[in-house]
């Protein structure tokens, strides 16, 4: 029973620092790949946002990045500029603005991020089924933590924002 217990500690630890090594080479991959095309790490993941839900508004970009939504503006201009992306107004709610990916200008992009996603493809081809429910299930899981996590920080600097004001 020790040795089984002293076994699912050694993997949790393993486990822990497999995460937090993928986590730091996602930032670096993130800043490579900005760097390359000339945006800023929080532009590039933005674009990422605005592709995976098909559209985005400032403020779902603020609340995402924890920017301001000034800040997201510039952003956005910046973006549109460069190409990337275009605005389109709601048409019940002219007031509402979304952010939509140009695809024919995101080519750069998709053949920076090419090799890595081959070599993904070929990762998850040594899985089950069974076993990748199981990692989809675990990033979901980390992931809705993470943004707990994140949304947990923000809450409490505003929070201090606000007693310092006081």
């Amino acid at each position: 029973m020790v040795k089984s217990n002293q076994r699912r500690t050694d993997q949790m630890t393993r486990l822990g620092v497999a995460l937090r090594i993928a986590s730091a080479q996602s930032i670096l991959i993130s800043q490579a790949v900005a760097d390359a095309v000339g945006l800023t790490p929080t532009a590039l993941e933005c674009l990422d946002l605005i592709q995976l839900r098909g559209c985005a508004t400032a403020g779902d970009l603020a609340r995402h990045t924890g920017l301001t939504t000034g800040a997201v503006t510039s952003l956005i201009d910046r973006l549109e500029q460069g190409g990337y992306v275009t605005r389109e107004r709601d048409p019940q709610d002219r007031r509402r603005v979304y952010v939509r990916l140009r695809p024919e200008n995101i080519g750069a992009l998709a053949a920076i991020y090419h090799p890595l996603q081959a070599a993904t493809e070929r990762l998850f081809n040594r899985y089950s089924a069974a076993e990748l429910n199981l990692l989809i299930d675990f990033t979901e899981r980390s992931a809705e933590i993470a943004s707990d996590f994140v949304r947990s920080l923000r809450n409490l600097e505003t929070q201090n924002d606000s007693a310092d004001k006081r």
